[in-house]
């Protein structure tokens, strides 16, 4: 197996967001330990939080890892905002709220979350607003579009959207922060993701985060693939 054998830039490694979809925290730590040269962002999902819960946000911050709570709330906005309260206090710093949920919804998550981590003497998360997702490609044109304006009036700081997407959120929300999943290496298995993009190519399109999963964790050698991974952002710039 390959090891590190190059320096990448820390504003680099701040663009990407290592998923970490396993229900064995151990094994989470000790990926995201490896691949720490190449990442500063690990995402923590449904899978890794219903097994571990607070204890994998507070073993990735160990690492030295910001945290991206990856939990897509989506209910009544009372729930939403007690949910994201607690979630806010916990250290995270992205956490994802549906923005099919309405523009309620996403301020009361966003108020919760602001509040938990003030109360918690934290900074700031962001809260970011989960558009379509890149497993679907059925959404009519106009859906994009009217959940950006959703998570603009909702608050949020950033959008989860696919890198086709990303002219649109550039256009209607420039201030917000770009996050995109789906990111796969040239002639990478595309798994369930049917509008995936390059890392190249999603970084040159104007992508702030990209989120990086089964094109390295999933790869005969992991290292080699997160240094390919790297070395494509740092030529997109």
């Amino acid at each position: 197996m390959s090891e590190p054998n190059a320096e990448v830039p820390d504003d680099v490694r701040e663009r990407l967001a290592l998923v970490l979809d396993t229900d064995d925290l151990v094994e989470a730590q000790r990926l995201a330990g490896r691949l720490r040269p190449y990442f500063g962002v690990a995402k923590v999902g449904l899978e890794l939080f219903s097994a571990a819960g607070p204890d994998a946000i507070g073993a990735l911050i160990d690492l030295g890892y910001q945290v991206f709570l990856d939990l897509k709330l989506y209910d009544i906005p009372t729930t939403v905002n007690r949910a994201a309260r607690v979630l806010g206090a916990l250290g995270i710093d992205y956490l994802t709220l549906h923005a099919t949920g309405g523009v309620d919804m996403l301020k009361a998550g966003v108020e919760g979350l602001m509040t938990g981590a003030e109360a918690a003497g934290l900074g700031a998360p962001v809260a970011l607003a989960v558009t379509v997702l890149t497993s679907d490609d059925s959404a009519p044109p106009h859906i994009v579009p009217n959940r950006v304006r959703v998570a603009l009036e909702g608050g949020c700081g950033g959008l989860i959207l696919a890198a086709a997407d990303l002219q649109t959120a550039r256009e209607l929300a420039p201030r917000l922060r770009r996050v995109v999943p789906g990111i796969r290496l040239e002639g990478s298995e595309r798994h369930d993701q049917a509008r995936s993009a390059t890392p190249g190519d999603a970084a040159a399109a104007g992508a702030d985060l990209l989120v990086i999963g089964r094109t390295v964790t999933a790869a005969e050698d992991p290292v080699a693939a997160a240094a390919a991974v790297a070395a494509a952002i740092v030529a997109s710039a």
